[in-house]
């Protein structure tokens, strides 16, 4: 052991070769190996003198000098160029240790050969073939070791060496051990040098391969057991032998790192490298091409290079059997797998890395497709997701091939698919299905791409039909459990998808919410680009789209991007199927031109088209097609080119139509073009038409096979003599166009492609991929791989050219979650078929399970995009498949969705708004099996009364279910035979009975519905106090329509949704107003609806719902100026007022009056429907009703009067309102008077300050006053705040005024003026004129217009005029108190409703001339008590106003009576001898009651003028001395008038004689017409006469003494002319005047007359001297005249 320690010297490296070199001299073959031993022994002694710290940057070996390096490292090379394994061995594991552990250093190429490094390195290569596994194994732990030193670069050609070496041992390994240890170490060093090329560092970290990774597709066969983790210690050994070592001094890193020399640049050696680097070193790259890169990177290329080349190797058609080829293709494709996942941001961004990727890879992957190994097309799926994961950015038109050639192709097999295959296919999609961005950019990027196909709309289709499966009938190779596994996978995969569009979805509404604006919002002026799509006319247009960053294109753009392919796709399927009517139709949408040149454009660049359907178009012979045909044959350049080969290039386009007549038009075009283009290659066209022609019939000839006899070269040179003009074409010539034509088809394009199904075919000519499908057409396993064709290759790489240069390569990334609607569009339909025909076939749980999650992942993305219809018809198709509405058939899959749509609403909620309707009938329908299973149906309620009721019900358990008549249950019956989902209630009526079994059934089923607990039913109601605004309204008009069937049922209604409703409202109350307010406006209309139900029990049990929510909702206080409450209990009033059941009328009247007595503190807006509900409840019909809401509103008003006054002046109104409506109840009983009391009970509250003012409600009094009562309140603009309180009282007492029953008419009246009186002092003046205009003179002028009315209608129609005015009009006791009472508050208020005094003296002016019994008198009496009120207070002007007013009441007394009088205008008039009878035959009873009308209504006019006189005579003597000359001339007018209309009723004979005939026949008393104008001449005169005498001045003023002598001389001279007539005729008694009492009335006048008077009188003395009287008394009056005038004149 001593002697180890000094073999080699002191120096590092000495110390790890002395022991090496010591063991090879003791294995060497002395004989054989002298020379190698003589030289171990020569480096050991020179070790053992070298000092131990020099450095030297340029030697190869740390510690040495370059000198010394070379001859230390010699004894290796020998040792390593013997293949004698003994010597090998250690000569490998000292150079394992040196590389290990960064001894060795420097630079290793090809270009340097002479290097030590090189040749050591090339020297482990070569050992590398000795067919021993250590040998092998210690190569492969070498080299990995040298490439993972970073103090040694392996570069170019020696690299690909290194890389060759273990290519081969893994081909060549002599274990399975050995060759996954080579797969390992290639997959490892893979990593360290993509690592390095990324990093452009030699000291990186490089992650230890997973040998178990890299045996998922190949290998698995070769694994000995114990393989896989021999070979992962044996990386793990090499990777952590360096590791610790010494990084080389910075010198040593300078220069490994330094710029490359040209020289060193890789030397390609292929054609298809010349793109890359050009023979003088400069690139065509856009960074500058690989001689711009580091060493590290340029090594990285080259390999990656040839790796890819390495993967393109085919065996040859004579040696087919290659496998060790095969292995090594296979090896290939894994190793660029690595490289692929390993890829950092550097290879996914370098240009020249994805050129290779382009230009290698890519060509590598389209020639491998050819191929049918199993493994080679796993890893060719497993490369494909790497790029897609990692490159498809940078790959756009790259994938847009290679999807429908790897992917679609095999996943549209549905009928004869391989399993693998299409297994590996499915796992692909499932891992695409992990990525949502990627989900989102393949549908962005190509189905909304014009020039792609429709990727994600065909893999949801695809997935739809694999899991549908084969169809019915159709033969398949597919055995029951690879179909099921396919359908199984197919639907996780949707799911998956859909899962993926959510999280998406999540993801970007959350990162837009909190840091990015969406792109619409960001690149909103790029909307004006989507308009230049289509509008050129040609497919190709799309390139004018703006080639700008991913986030350019908002969801808007790309919405008018897809909107575009689809109008273009069925254009081009229209042209397909009619080519006219296509083109028609492209032109008018603008997607083309309607040039010939546009159309023959599109026809020749657009994919898709049919080339017979074109060749066919092509072929018309007039109008557009031809034109067409022309410009497009036009459009071909033929210059210089072959004829053949200018045939072929012009039909590669279309296939030429059957008809000969169309072929000829377009070969004669053809022919005339070419000639044209080449006019010296025929003499004339004609030739060329002729020659063409003959060519398409060789072509024909030669390649049909259903041409048996064949055309020879002769036949068609003989068949072509003469035909340029007369002329033979060159035999050699025309034998090699026969040549060429019978060697090589002529055909177009799709042509070259093997048959497909029509069905596919079809839709791959749409979408343009005919050549790509034909060349990934699978041969049948006993077929080798000869590798693709080359002209299919060729033209697909010109499809790659040709898409990279279009804008549209472009690649788009959306982060707007609006692309989403046009997503599911797309996938929504295939997913609900997928899911709901999976789940309804398929009893597997795994199977139905992903069903569902599909489900919920569906209702999610499309909820919350907001599209309605998509997701209803997921939640329907959920809520169908619970099978609730078909218990008897329900398995375990049925409870999973119930419990899939539970988890939904919970999750989901916010966005379900329709939905909820279904879910919530789910959650109705499971409750209503439950209830049937836990209680017994013969006795079931479905509205019990109490909870002990329910308990003991369900106590009772299934077992009940056979008993107690169960089975004859109709509710069992029912739900048992099962119905539609659209079902609602049970049948009335069932046709039999179900059998035991079927109830067995049913009770077993109804087992599984244990799984389902009352907390997860309850927990979607509970969690409604988590969702937004706008999702709580939806869920509450969900909620009121499910409870709303439960409650129609005509047979079994329930309460379950109703209990939840209100339950609801309980959670989400303490909601902001706003909302809650529209939640309440859905509950109160639901309430009001169920309320006024038939069935009593629905109704009595929402209306004690409805007291729950309301007695809840009243402990919360509420502001003033809201109306919160009352909109809460609106529903008891509406109910209250519309429901014909006394039982919930009562039942709301309890509720009010339990709530607002419990919560009167907090009830501020609900009083108005309070009072609403007990004013209906006054006018009920029940008096226990009645009762009941008085007793409430007594308590109230008596109790909590500060309560009604605090809130809103209308409530207040209400409140009287609702009094006054009591004081109408129709039943007897103190409610009335109790009423009234009330009245004066809030007046006496307002008084003492009860009142409640709230400033917030000051504004807006009057308003509100108007709207309760608006005719009432009209005249109080100006009313003061305090005061306003008082209108609703007094007015309610006002109207009180009217009723029909005296006593409450009387305490009414009483009560409005005991208040005024009492609080009047209160009032402000104009307060005061509004009571009067508004309150107090519409009682009095209600009553007298009615009055006026009926006499009115009497005078126009007397024989229908009734005098009985009770019902109408006051009695006169009534009258007279309220008279009374107005004219002492007019009295006592006289200073501040002076201004009224007018209208109450025509108030009692009104009374006084009414014909009504009773109503003079009091009028009159009333009058004087005014008059003496207002002895001291009445202005002259106000006195003025009184005496006026009576005088018009008398002035419209005649003329109303006059026109009375006119109605016996058309009876006739019968003079009648005193003592003679009258005929009662004589006149009709309408004669009859007409004459008996106007006598009454005579007597009443007498009356009135009567009294009035007495009012004038009245006031007269009390104010006589204070009245003035106006008043006293108004006043004498008065008895004037009077006087002079009894003198003219009196005078009319006709009428009086009328008079008696009606009285005799009725035996009536005669009206006193004779003593009434005997009495107001008296009273006239008597006034006059005292005027004269006892106020000389006013009578001088108004010369009263002439109107007195002129009255005394009417008087006498009527007496006169009565006394003449009496003499002429036979004595009439009863008309002559009481000339007796004139002759002393003027006799007591005499001795005022004055002299000049005498004149005039005494003429009418002498004439009354010799008159004859009837009277003794005249001539005594006339003596004593004479004496008292003329006596003294004449003494």
């Amino acid at each position: 052991m001593s002697t180890s320690h000094i073999l080699g010297g002191a120096t590092r490296c000495g110390r790890v070769i002395g022991p090496s070199l010591d063991k090879i001299i003791k294995n060497a073959a002395w004989r054989k190996h002298t020379y190698l031993v003589s030289s171990c022994k020569s480096v050991l002694d020179k070790l053992e003198s070298l000092p131990d710290d020099f450095h030297d940057p340029s030697s190869v070996v740390s510690g040495l000098a370059a000198s010394d390096a070379d001859s230390v490292l010699q004894p290796f090379l020998l040792s390593l160029d013997t293949a004698y394994s003994k010597v090998v061995e250690p000569a490998l594991d000292c150079v394992f240790k040196l590389f290990s552990l960064s001894i060795l250093r420097g630079e290793i190429q090809s270009s340097k050969q002479d290097s030590v490094l090189f040749k050591l390195v090339n020297a482990v290569s070569k050992v590398g073939a000795i067919a021993e596994e250590p040998i092998q194994l210690a190569v492969l732990r070498v080299l990995l070791s040298a490439v993972r030193s970073p103090c040694v670069l392996i570069r170019g050609d020696c690299l690909l060496h290194v890389v060759k070496t273990c290519y081969n041992i893994y081909l060549g390994g002599l274990s399975g051990t050995t060759q996954i240890c080579a797969k390992s170490v290639l997959a490892q060093m893979m990593l360290v040098i993509f690592t390095r090329s990324e990093e452009d560092s030699l000291d990186v970290s490089v992650k230890t391969v997973y040998v178990n990774d890299l045996l998922t597709f190949t290998d698995k066969s070769v694994n000995e057991g114990s393989s896989v983790y021999f070979c992962q210690g044996f990386v793990n050994e090499v990777m952590a032998a360096g590791q610790g070592s010494p990084f080389p001094p910075p010198d040593v890193v300078q220069i490994l790192l330094q710029n490359p020399e040209t020289e060193t640049v890789m030397t390609p050696d292929s054609p298809s490298f010349r793109g890359y680097v050009t023979t003088n070193g400069e690139a065509n790259g856009s960074e500058g091409g690989e001689n711009m890169m580091s060493k590290m990177r340029q090594d990285a290329f080259l390999l990656f290079k040839n790796l890819c080349k390495l993967s393109m190797r085919f065996s040859s058609q004579e040696n087919n059997d290659d496998q060790i080829m095969v292995r090594g293709k296979t090896l290939s494709l894994e190793l660029l797998k690595v490289i692929i996942d390993n890829g950092g941001p550097v290879w996914r961004s370098n240009d020249s890395f994805i050129n290779a990727v382009k230009q290698y890879l890519c060509l590598s992957l389209l020639k491998n497709s050819a191929v049918s190994i199993m493994s080679i097309f796993q890893l060719q799926c497993a490369i494909f997701m790497s790029l897609l994961s990692k490159l498809r950015s940078q790959l756009k038109a790259e994938i847009g091939i290679f999807f429908p050639m790897i992917v679609l192709r095999v996943l549209e097999n549905v009928l004869q698919p391989s399993f693998l295959q299409k297994m590996t296919v499915l796992n692909l999609l499932d891992k695409m299905s992990q990525d949502p961005q990627l989900i989102v950019d393949i549908f962005v990027n190509y189905d909304c791409d014009v020039d792609s196909s429709n990727i994600l709309e065909r893999i949801v289709n695809g997935l739809l039909k694999t899991a549908l499966g084969p169809p019915t009938g159709s033969s398949t190779t597919l055995s029951p459990a690879q179909d099921s596994t396919f359908r199984n996978e197919s639907v996780k995969c949707l799911v998956n998808v859909v899962k993926a569009m959510g999280n998406w979805m999540d993801q970007q509404m959350k990162v837009n919410e909190t840091v990015w604006p969406k792109g619409s919002q960001i690149y909103a002026s790029m909307d004006s680009n989507a308009g230049q799509i289509g509008e050129e006319g040609t497919v190709s247009d799309c390139d004018s789209q703006p080639d700008t960053n991913p986030e350019a294109y908002d969801a808007s753009m790309l919405e008018q991007r897809r909107a575009y392919k689809i109008e273009l796709q069925k254009g081009i399927s229209l042209f397909n199927r009619k080519p006219s009517k296509g083109i028609e139709f492209l032109i008018s949408s603008k997607k083309i031109g309607n040039s010939p040149e546009e159309v023959a454009s599109f026809l020749m660049k657009t994919a898709g088209l049919n080339g017979t359907v074109i060749g066919d178009y092509l072929g018309e012979r007039e109008g557009l097609p031809l034109k067409v045909m022309h410009a497009y044959v036009d459009s071909f350049n033929f210059e210089k080119k072959d004829f053949v080969e200018a045939i072929r290039f012009f039909l590669r386009g279309f296939r030429l139509p059957g008809e000969a007549q169309k072929i000829d038009r377009i070969m004669e075009k053809f022919a005339e073009h070419y000639w044209r283009c080449n006019p010296d290659s025929f003499t004339s066209a004609d030739t060329a038409y002729v020659l063409a022609y003959s060519v398409i019939m060789l072509n024909t000839d030669a390649h049909n096979n259903m041409v048996k006899d064949k055309m020879t070269k002769a036949d068609f040179v003989r068949n072509n003599r003469g035909i340029d003009d007369g002329k033979d074409l060159p035999e050699e010539y025309l034998g090699s166009l026969y040549d060429r034509v019978v060697k090589d088809e002529i055909k177009m394009n799709s042509d070259t492609l093997a048959p497909q199904s029509k069905q596919v075919n079809g839709l791959n000519k749409l979408l343009g991929l005919d050549g790509i499908l034909n060349l990934v057409s699978w041969m049948q396993p006993d077929e080798k791989p000869h590798g693709a064709n080359g002209m299919l290759i060729r033209d697909i790489q010109e499809q790659f050219q040709a898409k990279a240069g279009k804008s549209e390569s472009v690649y788009h990334t959306v982060t707007d979650v609006t692309i989403l609607r046009f997503i599911l569009e797309v996938s929504w339909g295939p997913m609900l078929a997928a899911f709901s025909v999976t789940l309804d076939q398929s009893d597997d749980r795994m199977a139905t399970s992903l069903c569902l999650q599909g489900f919920r992942y569906a209702v999610h993305v499309t909820a919350v995009m907001g599209m309605q219809t998509q997701r209803d018809a997921f939640v329907t198709s959920m809520a169908k498949f619970t099978n609730l509405h078909c218990a008897a058939d329900m398995k375990q899959k049925n409870v999973d969705a119930v419990k899939a749509i539970i988890t939904i609403a919970i999750e989901d909620g916010n966005h379900l708004q329709g939905s909820w309707e279904h879910i919530l009938t789910c959650l109705s329908r499971i409750e209503h099996l439950q209830l049937l299973g836990d209680v017994s149906p013969a006795d079931t309620r479905y509205i019990p009364k109490t909870k002990a009721e329910v308990d003991e019900k369900k106590a009772l358990g299934f077992p009940h279910l056979k008993k107690r008549g169960a089975l004859q249950n109709p509710s069992v019956i029912a739900v048992v035979r099962g119905g539609s989902y659209d079902s609602t209630s049970l049948v009335k009526t069932v046709p039999k009975l179900v059998t035991p079994e079927q109830i067995k059934s049913f009770i077993a089923n109804l087992n599984l519905l244990d799984q389902i607990g009352n907390f997860e039913l309850n927990h979607v109601y509970a969690n409604s106090q988590r969702l937004n605004s706008e999702a709580i309204v939806a869920f509450v008009k969900a909620l009121c329509k499910v409870s709303m069937s439960e409650l129609q049922s005509p047979t079994d209604p329930r309460v379950f949704s109703l209990t939840k409703l209100v339950e609801t409202a309980h959670y989400n109350m303490n909601r902001i107003r706003l909302v809650w307010s529209r939640i309440w406006n859905v509950l109160s209309d639901f309430f009001v609806s169920v309320g006024l139900s038939e069935n009593l029990s629905v109704a009595i049990f929402v209306m004690d719902s409805l007291r729950q929510l309301s007695m809840k909702f009243l402990e919360r206080e509420e502001l003033a100026n809201y109306h919160f409450q009352h909109e809460f209990l609106r529903p008891f009033a509406i109910v209250m007022q519309k429901s014909s059941s006394a039982e919930i009328r009562e039942l709301i009247v309890r509720c009010v009056s339990q709530m607002v007595l419990s919560r009167v503190s907090n009830v501020k807006s609900g009083w108005k429907s309070v009072f609403t509900v007990f004013t209906t409840a006054a006018i009920d019909e029940r008096k226990n009703i009645v009762l009941l809401a008085f007793e409430t509103v007594e308590k109230i008003v008596r109790d909590h009067f500060h309560c009604i006054t605090e809130t809103e002046i209308s409530v207040y109104a209400d409140c009287i309102r609702c009094l006054i409506t009591f004081t109408n109840s129709k039943f007897e009983g103190d409610i009335g008077f109790n009423t009234i009391e009330f009245l004066r009970f809030c007046a006496s509250k307002l008084a003492q300050g009860g009142l409640v003012w709230n400033e917030k409600i000051k504004n807006n009094n009057i308003l509100a006053l108007k709207e309760d009562s608006s005719d009432t309140v009209q005249n109080f603009n100006d009313m003061d705040e305090q005061v306003s309180y008082w209108v609703p009282l007094l007015s309610g007492l006002s109207k009180q005024a009217s009723d029909a029953r005296p006593a409450i008419r009387k305490r009414s009246i009483e009560v409005l003026f005991n208040i005024l009186m009492d609080h009047g002092h209160l009032f402000t003046k104009p307060f005061w004129t509004g009571i009067f205009s508004s309150i107090i003179l519409p009682i009095f002028n209600n009553i007298r217009s009615k009055t006026d009315m009926l006499f009115e209608e009497s005078v126009d129609s007397p024989s229908s005029a009734s005098l009985d005015t009770e019902e109408t009009t006051w009695d006169s006791e009534t009258s007279a108190f309220a008279l009374q009472l107005l004219v002492d508050l007019l009295v006592n208020f006289f200073s501040s409703v002076r201004s009224q005094l007018t209208s109450v003296v025509s108030i009692l002016i009104g009374f006084i001339k009414s014909p009504v019994q009773g109503s003079t008198g009091s009028g009159i009496s009333v009058l004087l008590r005014l008059a003496d009120g207002l002895a001291r207070s009445a202005s002259k002007d106000e006195w003025r106003e009184i005496f006026l007013a009576l005088k018009e009441a008398a002035s419209l007394t005649f003329a109303g009576f006059m026109k009375v009088l006119r109605a016996m205008d058309d009876i006739e008039d019968v003079e009648t001898v005193s003592g003679q009878s009258v005929n009662k035959d004589d006149l009709d009873d309408d004669n009859l009651h007409i004459m008996s009308y106007v006598v009454s209504r005579t007597k009443k006019h007498i009356d009135v003028l009567s009294q009035i006189v007495e009012v004038v005579n009245d006031l007269y003597r009390k104010n006589q001395f204070s009245l003035s000359a106006t008043h006293v001339d108004i006043l004498a007018d008065i008895l004037s008038c009077i006087a002079s209309h009894a003198q003219q009723l009196n005078t009319d004979t006709v009428l009086r004689r009328k008079f008696k005939r009606a009285c005799s026949v009725q035996n009536l008393t005669e009206p006193q017409l004779l003593n009434f104008e005997n009495e107001s001449n008296k009273s006239y005169m008597m006034f006059l006469q005292d005027m004269v005498t006892c106020n000389p001045n006013v009578s001088k003023e108004l010369d009263l003494e002439s109107r007195l002598v002129t009255e005394c001389e009417k008087v006498v001279k009527m007496y006169l002319k009565c006394t003449g007539q009496q003499q002429q005729t036979k004595p009439i008694h009863w008309i002559l005047p009481d000339g007796s009492d004139r002759i002393d009335e003027q006799r007591q006048d005499s001795s005022r007359v004055s002299e000049r008077h005498v004149s005039s009188f005494f003429p009418l003395l002498v004439d009354l001297v010799r008159t004859e009287h009837c009277s003794p008394q005249v001539p005594y009056v006339l003596s004593n005249v004479l004496k008292s005038c003329i006596g003294p004149i004449l003494a």
